[in-house]
């Protein structure tokens, strides 16, 4: 596997997510052509695994092979029975104290991706995908009718100190930012 290959996989595996192949381009700084026959390698390389490259329009992602799809459904079955993991819990309550937030954010704040976690929430039922009014290219996660519903409560801002916890949250995310900030000037 070339170089470009392994990056682009890198990449895919760490988004957990469809990504665009301009998006590639720009990552990777190259062109078109060599993002194009780096997927036909990957793809190729790929298609006796147990994870293949998927395509749609102008976006790829990895995904499970096809031929484990049973395997896969009895285990999101046995997942979708099981209590909330420390980690659903967490980016559960980021998402209801928030009130929606990017998969950037949640990682941001998380300190670790989030993306199976969110998947998860998602299949779950706990929490909605739409797209960001600010920037199409990336979602919102926002609390679902189901988990308000389960939680006995109409709104977030019914949840335990919203207000206090809501502020918390965006004043540690401010000063996490400014650090961030003050070190990249040194």
């Amino acid at each position: 596997m070339n170089n470009l290959e392994q990056k682009i996989e890198a990449i895919l595996f760490f988004k957990g997510e469809p990504v665009s192949i301009n998006k590639l381009m720009d990552i990777l700084k190259v062109s078109r052509e060599e993002i194009g026959e780096a997927i036909i390698s990957l793809h190729t390389k790929l298609a006796d695994r147990g994870i293949v490259l998927m395509e749609k329009e102008n976006e790829i992602a990895l995904g499970t092979n096809p031929e484990f799809s049973d395997l896969i459904e009895n285990l999101q079955k046995e997942e979708l029975k099981k209590e909330l993991s420390k980690a659903s819990l967490e980016t559960l309550s980021i998402i209801l104290y928030k009130n929606g937030a990017t998969r950037a954010d949640i990682d941001f704040i998380r300190g670790v991706n989030s993306s199976f976690t969110l998947r998860l929430l998602s299949i779950r039922g706990l929490v909605d995908k739409t797209i960001d009014k600010k920037d199409s290219r990336r979602y919102i996660y926002k609390p679902s009718f189901d988990i308000l519903s389960f939680l006995g409560i109409k709104s977030v801002q019914e949840l335990p100190d919203f207000n206090e916890v809501n502020s918390s949250i965006q004043t540690a995310v401010k000063d996490i930012e400014e650090e961030f900030k003050n070190e990249e000037s040194i």
